[in-house]
């Protein structure tokens, strides 16, 4: 089973609270384990014009309002843009399914800082990472539900209606979801 480029929708009832109500983009996935980016969790002590000042990198004034979000709780220090196809770095930029693209250089940065880049874009600071068999696992103990990745979902204007969104796009309606589960 490869996920890449596959959403991951919370269940209720989550254990891990860094992980509740979060919709994750499954940047890579192989049988050596799965990185992904929680895209519906914003920060609310930094913004992009900040973060940008923050690391020397000069910017418009107007600048682009990319959501700079909770990625994960891996390397937290760590900034991952992830972005629609139209962008690739001369280096560094990760093809996702074919659909996405992930750029962890500060050349994406810089072109951002300056109103090109990216049509669409998101910044991720950290990274959710699974080893070899853990995220499989938790599927199967029904923690996440699995969806394809839509741009409205993945880019969406409001990061915090996006887990339901992403369950809409499923067919679900979030006030159906149990935090209990069976097999039959």
């Amino acid at each position: 089973m490869d996920l890449t480029g596959t959403l991951l929708i919370a269940m209720p009832g989550m254990e891990d609270p860094r992980f509740d109500a979060s919709v994750i983009l499954i940047c890579a996935h192989s049988p050596n384990g799965a990185m992904g980016l929680i895209i519906n969790k914003p920060v609310t002590d930094l913004n992009f014009k900040t973060l940008l000042e923050q690391l020397g990198i000069p910017h418009l004034p107007e600048g682009r309002g990319i959501s700079v979000h909770f990625g994960g709780p891996v390397e937290r220090g760590r900034g991952f843009v992830l972005h629609s196809r139209d962008y690739r770095a001369k280096e560094g930029t990760m093809d996702i399914a074919g659909q996405y693209g992930m750029t962890a250089t500060q050349d994406i940065l810089r072109a951002l800082g300056r109103g090109e880049g990216p049509k669409a874009a998101l910044l991720a600071l950290g990274y959710a990472g699974w080893g070899p068999g853990q995220l499989e696992a938790e599927i199967l103990r029904n923690d996440w539900l699995t969806s394809d990745a839509p741009d409205a979902v993945v880019f969406g204007g409001d990061a915090l209606a996006k887990w339901g969104a992403a369950l809409r796009h499923l067919g679900v309606e979030p006030m159906a979801l149990s935090a209990t589960a069976g097999r039959a």
